[in-house]
């Protein structure tokens, strides 16, 4: 990463908003309302964090979100989400705050999210930052969905902004994954369920976006500022 940084690029399931839980439960009746009765939440929430265009063959070998029934089962998944479970959501510890915070310090801010659009506007409402990050990008804006490094590219070129002047925020090895195939560093934050030994490849780690703010001045977002 330069010294000099310029912009912050968001993650928002798991990281701005509690909703990775809520995501494996919706795979998981989906995928039983379709005859698969055997995906288990344990076998789907390691896997959240990717697109369902890599999750579905990663459960069901052999299916695909482009044929049915796997097409059929992630349009479900979607309106069952949309409907039931984004209801349910609320924001991580100090995400609105920390949004507040970048934005403040003069940064760029984008989300980059494998959520389609419709889906992603919800999730940025439940997380209550909706107002302070509009720029995005999402599922539409990329070929292949993370660990690809396609949606972080977008946001990079959507910004125009050097991936060596840019930090991350995420929450899952996926979003590590694809930032930095991307060249872009993580901060990763623990709010989303994974162990420090899967996000061990990031800047730094902390355990949600207020713990984050509590240590910003030793941060790497606070010590690229002060040079």
């Amino acid at each position: 990463m330069n010294d000099q940084l310029k912009g912050v690029i968001f993650d928002v399931d798991g990281t701005l908003v509690a909703s990775n839980d809520a995501h494996a439960e919706a795979w998981v009746d989906a995928f039983a309302t379709f005859g698969y009765d055997d995906v288990s939440f344990d076998r789907v929430r390691p896997l959240i964090g990717m697109g369902g265009d890599r999750l579905i063959p990663q459960v069901v070998p052999g299916l695909s979100d482009e044929e049915n029934p796997g097409k059929e089962i992630a349009r479900y998944r979607q309106k069952l989400f949309l409907n039931s479970y984004a209801q349910q959501l609320s924001p991580t510890k100090g995400a609105r705050e920390l949004v507040i915070k970048i934005k403040e310090a003069g940064l760029k801010a984008i989300v980059a999210s494998s959520a389609k659009k419709e889906e992603l506007s919800i999730l940025l409402k439940a997380a209550r930052v909706d107002d302070l990050l509009p720029e995005a990008t999402t599922a539409d804006d990329a070929e292949e969905s993370k660990p690809s490094p396609d949606i972080v590219r977008a946001a990079l070129n959507k910004q125009d902004l050097p991936p060596d002047r840019v930090v991350m925020l995420g929450d899952t090895p996926y979003d590590i994954k694809a930032a930095k195939a991307a060249g872009v560093g993580v901060i990763a934050l623990r709010c989303g369920g994974w162990q420090d030994d899967r996000l061990a490849e990031a800047l730094a780690i902390y355990d949600d976006p207020a713990d984050l703010l509590a240590h910003y001045a030793d941060s790497p977002l606070g010590q690229a500022e002060s040079k």
